[in-house]
């Protein structure tokens, strides 16, 4: 199963070219798992995200340039699920063209300790339907 969020472009998104900018593309990626992760999770009941996940690690391929316009469909999934960390995936697609893939793996944090911690379960179950087989 997929979680899909729909991100509108921005002016400030562009680069020189008119395209959305690399670096952009990593701000549409936090939008969509962000929404996921906790706007989603909160709706679940699942409000531990909040208090700390940080990114250890991003992956990009950028297949084609976006253009400014409509918004662009962000499909996320999570490719590995461990209680020390987990990996989203994302497919970003302009209209109906994939124009990037990226993947980052996530730990989760303990902000008043300042270290990494496990997942709940509560954590664990609310990824697993998201998890790929």
């Amino acid at each position: 199963m997929r979680f899909t969020y729909h991100c509108a472009l921005r002016w400030s998104d562009l680069d020189a070219y008119g395209h959305v900018n690399n670096a952009r593309f990593l701000t549409l990626y936090e939008e969509a798992r962000v929404a996921m992760m906790f706007v989603g999770a909160r709706e679940a009941g699942v409000t531990s995200f909040e208090e700390g996940i940080v990114v250890s690690r991003h992956e990009v391929d950028y297949l084609r340039p976006v253009d400014y316009g409509d918004p662009v469909r962000i499909e996320l999934w999570i490719e590995d699920l461990k209680p020390s960390r987990f990996t989203v995936c994302y497919e970003l697609f302009d209209g109906d063209l994939l124009a990037s893939r990226a993947r980052s793996v996530l730990v989760p944090y303990d902000l008043e300790r300042q270290r990494p911690r496990r997942m709940s379960e509560a954590e664990q179950s609310f990824l697993k339907p998201w998890l790929s087989t």
